[in-house]
């Protein structure tokens, strides 16, 4: 197991040994957990993000024209983008 040797404020360390009393945990493993919370919350973030994209993209496709009498595509890039 890796030792990490972090500055806190003052402040900050009262408040997290109070919160991790509160809970009934030591001070490495609150903060340990409240890392790995961070840590998932972000992936979790990034993964709306990126269905947020593709579901965007899937309804640009479904919009758009289609065929020979769609159109010029460049035309309609630049319009999307000026909409903006």
């Amino acid at each position: 197991m890796g030792k990490v040797l972090v500055s806190f404020d003052d402040d900050l360390v009262r408040r997290v040994d109070e919160e991790a009393r509160a809970h009934g945990l030591s001070r490495s493993a609150f903060l340990a957990r409240a890392a790995q919370r961070e840590l998932q919350h972000g992936k979790d973030n990034t993964l709306r993000r990126r269905r947020r994209a593709l579901k965007a993209l899937d309804d640009l496709f479904a919009s758009a024209p289609q065929g020979a009498s769609a159109g010029d595509s460049t035309a309609e890039i630049r319009a999307a983008r000026d909409e903006r």
